[in-house]
């Protein structure tokens, strides 16, 4: 590992100062994929500011949505009483997404910045686009099960390996950051950035940028919602699919619906093609299986993953089948 330098902030602008002082400087939250990522050195920050103290917490917002700040542990957020109740898919996300000790030190700001788990990625021996821009992809002829099968480039087949994320895109929340050039809002589905060209790019954060917060909307049909994650073992594995979902159903047709897929992308996928068929359809087996044919419709396996598109298609069908089942009108 190299050598680095730690200040902890005790303010944002403190932060900014601090980070803005070093050329390869790092915001440290919980450290639970960046500490990883520097032992490997993927990483190689000559300064961490750890921004673990600034002042975060929960609160309900005057339109009765939730504000949730950057560093707000993991655990903290799934358990709040608020969160569970008006968002649950996000509380189950969290909670499927890893072990209690690493909820208990991960943040909200640093689970939303945390890198793929791509094997080559992690590799120094092989060529991987993301680590070396212009070296190749090693994981498009090689082994490829736990890889995208939406959103992907000849340049990255890499899958985003967060399960928080997946529910705050369907959640349409939003990313609040501050910077050099003050205060903006970001909304979380332009937040992260596919691999197109560029794949080392990987989300539209400026040049020592700070999250600050997580914004959620109010969105009471989000009370009937569900997370459920398709993983190799029952303990703390990475989804090779995971879905997000709510579903409004009046009178026999649905009224609202938001759908995301976690797994196949390099990003938090938002299944809108499948949210255009669902909006104003008669709730059913027909619609669920169209809906999940439009948004796989696009989707490309490799030789190893070819079964995820089909694994995807039915786990749609059955999340929202139970979803419509759930009850009658919130």
């Amino acid at each position: 590992m190299k050598d680095f330098t730690y200040s902890r902030a005790r303010t944002s602008q403190e932060a900014l100062t601090l980070v803005a002082a070093r050329a390869n400087a790092k915001f440290l939250g919980g450290g639970t994929n960046l500490v990883d990522l520097m032992r490997e050195n993927i990483e190689q920050p000559d300064a961490l500011i750890d921004v673990t103290r600034l002042a975060s917490g929960i609160s309900e917002s005057p339109d009765g949505g939730i504000s949730v700040g950057a560093e707000v542990r993991n655990s903290a957020l799934a358990n709040h009483p608020l969160v569970r109740q008006r968002y649950p898919m996000l509380s189950q996300a969290i909670l499927f997404g890893a072990s209690g000790q690493i909820r208990n030190m991960a943040t909200v700001g640093g689970n939303i910045m945390q890198r793929t788990r791509c094997y080559y990625f992690y590799d120094e021996a092989a060529k991987c686009n993301k680590r070396n821009p212009g070296s190749g992809c090693d994981a498009i002829d090689g082994f490829n099960r736990i890889h995208a099968i939406l959103g992907a480039s000849e340049q990255c087949i890499a899958t985003h390996p967060s399960d928080m994320c997946v529910a705050l895109a369907a959640l349409d929340a939003t990313v609040r950051v501050q910077g050099p050039e003050g205060e903006r809002t970001i909304p979380f589905n332009a937040f992260h950035c596919l691999p197109g060209d560029t794949p080392q790019v990987e989300t539209v954060l400026g040049f020592h940028e700070l999250i600050t917060s997580i914004e959620l909307s109010p969105l009471p049909f989000a009370k009937r919602s569900l997370y459920r994650k398709i993983r190799d073992r029952a303990s703390y594995a990475f989804a090779l699919l995971s879905i997000a979902a709510a579903l409004e159903v009046e009178n026999g047709k649905i009224r609202n619906a938001r759908l995301a897929l976690g797994g196949v992308a390099p990003k938090p996928w938002r299944a809108y093609e499948a949210e255009k068929v669902l909006l104003g359809a008669e709730v059913g087996m027909n619609t669920f299986r169209q809906a999940a044919d439009a948004e796989l419709s696009k989707a490309r396996g490799y030789h190893h993953n070819n079964f995820k598109i089909e694994l995807a298609r039915r786990t749609i069908v059955s999340v929202l089948r139970e979803l419509a089942q759930s009850g009658g009108p919130l």
